[in-house]
């Protein structure tokens, strides 16, 4: 634990309405945390925006530009904040940069929203942050959501990137039924900081013991707005309340997955309840079983909020197995050898 832990308050829990989230029972003060995590959001990092389409896309960065790119992209409704304490421990290696698609975190709202407008705003960060200029091609690294536009983007602009880490993004058999998000979700106006604080929840519903995790994202997640009765100012999601209203929200197909034209890892979360050994088996296959496919334990679907130095050990790995070998599928459809 961290010399400041005493510091901080240590609420006893408290009963919470079905309505409440982990935080509630903290009354808006910060829960402790560990050594290695407040070191990690101490780390300085730069802030820039990247132009696309008419929106200003929101980037943080860490390390020696002159080091291989590494790109690392959020699930829906969250933001490039998700990434502080993942990305400090991967610059030894790498120049790391953490983007925040339009309509979400600190990015521009858009009137409309398209999975070919994110992958665009991939590339806009990585040329705005310098990833590109690199000799060394980037990699992307991608959670939830965000691993299906970078599905996408492998597909269409994989020649430009080095390889794709897809992170706990299932891509289902044809013949499974998947749920579409709502069409609108946030928008409320919370009185106090508090107040927003205890509702914060994950999506989809899971449990996270590392409350200190969910405090600092849920923070960097809210921003303030005026009361809708004019009487002050009160605390919202960050993020477009209709985004999802007229968007097509279609998995990436088989064909995007197999026609990836770089690299590609997955990673699952062990008590993921996205995932089940049909949708694992589906996706080995269609990759032809030649890629990783790492399973953290004891992590459900966001992997980096419930086991995160576990993330990063079996992500630094990764990249230097991938450093030193050569991949075993081809780098796009139809080539050979």
């Amino acid at each position: 634990m961290s010399d400041s832990d005493d510091k901080l308050v240590r609420p006893q829990p408290t009963e919470q309405t079905p309505e409440q989230g982990p935080l509630a029972r903290y009354a808006g003060a910060q829960p402790p945390a560990p050594e290695w995590f407040d070191r990690a959001i101490a780390t300085p990092a730069r802030t820039g925006y990247a132009s696309c389409e008419g929106a200003r896309i929101h980037y943080r960065s860490w390390g020696d530009p002159s080091k291989p790119g590494l790109l690392m992209v959020h699930g829906n409704g969250a933001h490039a904040h998700w990434w502080d304490f993942v990305a400090p421990y991967m610059t030894a290696d790498h120049h790391v940069v953490a983007m925040t698609f339009s309509g979400m975190g600190d990015s521009d709202w858009r009137n409309s929203y398209t999975m070919d407008l994110f992958a665009s705003e991939q590339l806009a960060v990585c040329e705005a942050s310098g990833l590109f200029a690199n000799e060394t091609r980037p990699i992307i690294v991608a959670h939830s959501f965000g691993g299906f536009v970078t599905v996408l983007t492998g597909a269409e602009y994989g020649d430009r990137f080095e390889g794709v880490v897809i992170v706990d993004s299932p891509i289902n058999p044809p013949d499974r039924h998947v749920d579409r998000p709502p069409t609108k979700r946030g928008g409320k106006v919370y009185p106090t900081l508090e107040a927003a604080l205890a509702r914060f929840r994950l999506a989809p519903p899971q449990t996270c013991d590392n409350h200190y995790i969910l405090d600092y994202i849920a923070r960097h997640s809210l921003r303030r707005r005026p009361l809708p009765d004019g009487s002050g100012e009160g605390w919202s999601w960050k993020f477009d309340p209709d985004i999802w209203r007229h968007f097509d929200v279609r998995r990436p197909s088989q064909d995007l997955l197999r026609e990836t034209r770089c690299r590609i890892a997955l990673f699952k979360g062990a008590e993921s309840v996205l995932w089940d050994n049909d949708v694992a088996d589906y996706m080995r296959d269609l990759l032809n079983r030649q890629v990783p496919f790492i399973e953290i334990p004891e992590a459900r679907h966001h992997i980096m909020l419930d086991q995160p130095l576990a993330f990063v050990a079996a992500l630094r790995t990764l990249l230097q197995e991938w450093r030193y070998s050569a991949p075993l599928r081809p780098r796009w459809a139809g080539e050979t050898g």
